[in-house]
């Protein structure tokens, strides 16, 4: 059966921490259900949070003992993978029969990555992606994931596979996971600007691809009870504008601003093929002769044993 249901589920990171937003995410369990979704695509940083606004006391070359004990809390409310809460999420999965794909910080021994990490109802958790390039300041608090996390999963929906916010940007990356034959390209993300949804329109049509944008939504800073520099305190911190989004780069559900919910769509991988008819970007539209991209998918790490 080439038609599948396909969902965003479009909401925010708790500022009480990750089991308030482990709580929140579980709440749409019978929603999500309904729905009949086979995949359902959470937002970046969902479990962990994303600290908009957060300066973590640091100045170039100065880091306070304020920001090293902000960084601390951040990293105590990230999660280990696995760990309690992939096991929670393993079991919505198995609930609800859908695919997951969840947005979360990592934390892996004194590093954090932001992943999106891949769930099914019969396995649980089955494969992450880290975050190849943290974005300008987001550097200062988490790592840099190598080529070994670029994962493409078959699901029932089509085969998925991941790209974190402003990795969507990176020419090359995108190029390597048309590579690998993605059907459905997932995006969690925090960026809830109008410029992402023509992005987002741009790689669907590039790709000729589904694609699923899941953005939190946040409050205002007034109402979250924190201060932003150089943010209208009255202001949704992250106004969400979620998507789905055809092969063609036409929009099938969305965008959804300023509130929680689940953006579903029905779609066609047989679409796909008639989508490809004029422009495969890897295929008879590509130019060996002329381009080429070589990827490392090797695991780096900066100490390595010999026995």
């Amino acid at each position: 059966m080439s038609t599948s249901t396909i969902a965003a589920l479009q909401i925010g990171a708790s500022p009480l921490g990750k089991a308030a937003t482990l709580e929140s995410i579980l709440s749409f369990e019978a929603q999500i259900a309904a729905s009949g979704a086979q995949l359902v695509v959470m937002p970046e940083a969902l479990l962990g949070g994303y600290p908009k606004g957060e300066v973590f006391g640091t100045y170039l070359g100065y880091r306070t003992p304020e920001g090293r004990a902000s960084y601390a809390r951040y990293v105590e409310n990230a999660i280990d993978v696995p760990g309690p809460e992939t096991a929670e999420l393993s079991e919505l999965a198995q609930r609800t029969g859908a695919h997951l794909v969840v947005g979360v910080i990592e934390r892996s021994g004194s590093t954090l990555y932001c992943s999106a990490l891949f769930f099914s109802p019969e396995q649980g958790l089955i494969a992450k992606h880290r975050k190849l390039m943290p974005t300008g300041t987001e550097r200062l608090i988490w790592g840099q994931g190598d080529g070994s996390t670029l994962p493409v999963v078959e699901t029932p929906a089509g085969r998925i596979g991941a790209a974190i916010c402003w990795e969507n940007h990176m020419p090359l990356l995108r190029t390597a996971m048309y590579a690998k034959g993605v059907q459905i390209w997932c995006a969690p993300t925090v960026d809830a600007r109008d410029v992402w949804q023509a992005s987002m329109r741009h790689i669907a049509h590039e790709g000729r691809m589904f694609l699923i944008s899941a953005c939190q939504v946040q409050p205002s800073p007034r109402e979250l009870g924190i201060e932003v520099p150089h943010w209208e305190p009255d202001l949704p911190l992250i106004q969400g504008n979620s998507m789905i989004v055809g092969p063609l780069g036409d929009v099938l559900a969305g965008p959804l601003k300023g509130q929680t919910g689940l953006l579903v769509a029905t779609v066609d991988l047989n679409e796909l093929i008639q989508a490809r008819y004029d422009f495969d970007v890897v295929g008879h539209y590509s130019r060996p002769d002329v381009f080429s991209l070589s990827v490392d998918e090797r695991p780096k790490s900066s100490v390595v044993f010999h026995r």
